[in-house]
């Protein structure tokens, strides 16, 4: 799918798509090599380029560069090129990997990793075939669920304070990003989780100034992080300057209807309708960030609102 096809049809058609793995990139000093997968339209040229980092479930492999099909599929199939890395924090690494520096969380690496595949994407580009010479890299993208919310967060320009310092791993190469059920503010962390990852007490989304739609599920209650509630994950949205978009999906937990993978235990919230209108609004939210002047974030919005049983709602700044 050319990125010349209408806005109607992108949104309403798809395409039939590629899913390549692992492409394997070796990285001076991480313990272990990083593999992704790469899924990509069968056509099109000028594709713009989604990256995509897991959440930490409960699940041995959907942390890892083989969950979230739903969403990858359905961006890939609406003529976006979606890359997931497996981090370092994913299970099927436990073994290799558990006294390496920064376990068993590996904050720090996680978003790294997705530098680290910009820095490579013409290779990446290569490896995979039928894909060489489809790529924009210019129009780059991120988006994570969860802890890869959080990972999302820091490379759209968030910061946190490890050991006294001031650190930012915002990345000028994305133009916008999604965060899905994404971790919010620090000081109200008083769940079990909250000190065995200090570092999210830090994390100060007043230099987040990237353009971020934050969706949230208006039922997901993290109390293993905050007892705020579910307005806890509103915060990358509440807390950020603008320009920010915030989707709160109704009657959605943290798996937003099932975004980690197809008919999945782990998901309390199972509704194959709203993952597809969590595809479809994310699809279009970046296509208009990443195309100035393309109307389908406006189209998807105004159905969304338009609709007699709306998914959600939408507020923006």
């Amino acid at each position: 799918m050319s990125t010349s096809t209408t806005t109607a049809d992108t949104l309403s058609s798809s395409a039939p798509v590629l899913s390549y793995s692992p492409v394997v990139l070796s990285i001076p000093g991480r313990p272990v090599d990083l593999q992704v997968r790469v899924t990509a339209p069968e056509t099109g040229t000028d594709l713009p380029v989604i990256l995509l980092s897991h959440g930490q479930g409960p699940s041995n492999n959907l942390s890892s560069l083989n969950g979230y099909a739903p969403l990858a599929n359905f961006w890939a199939a609406h003529g976006f090129v979606v890359i997931q890395p497996t981090h370092l924090t994913s299970r099927t690494l436990s073994d290799h990997v558990a006294d390496a520096p920064g376990a068993p969380f590996f904050w720090r690496s996680r978003s790294e990793d997705m530098s680290h595949i910009l820095d490579r994407l013409d290779e990446i580009e290569k490896a995979v075939p039928l894909l060489a010479g489809r790529i924009d890299h210019t129009k780059i993208a991120v988006a994570g669920h969860s802890f890869g919310g959080f990972t999302s967060s820091l490379l759209l320009g968030a910061r946190v304070t490890d050991d006294g310092e001031e650190v930012s791993l915002l990345e000028p190469r994305i133009k916008a990003g999604v965060l899905l059920a994404a971790p919010g503010r620090g000081d109200v962390l008083n769940g079990p989780m909250a000190d065995m990852l200090p570092v999210f007490r830090t994390i100060d989304f007043s230099t987040m100034t990237t353009p971020v739609l934050v969706v949230a599920g208006d039922e997901d209650d993290s109390r293993h992080f905050t007892d705020m509630g579910p307005d806890w994950h509103a915060d990358p949205y509440t807390l950020a300057p603008g320009p920010k978009v915030l989707l709160t999906l109704f009657g959605a937990g943290h798996a937003l209807g099932g975004i980690p993978g197809y008919d999945v235990a782990e998901t309390t919230d199972e509704s194959p309708e709203r993952v597809a209108a969590v595809g479809r609004l994310t699809s279009a939210y970046l296509r208009s960030q990443l195309h100035p002047g393309d109307n389908a974030w406006q189209t998807a919005r105004e159905a969304l609102s338009s609709g007699p049983d709306p998914v959600g709602r939408v507020e923006a700044k």
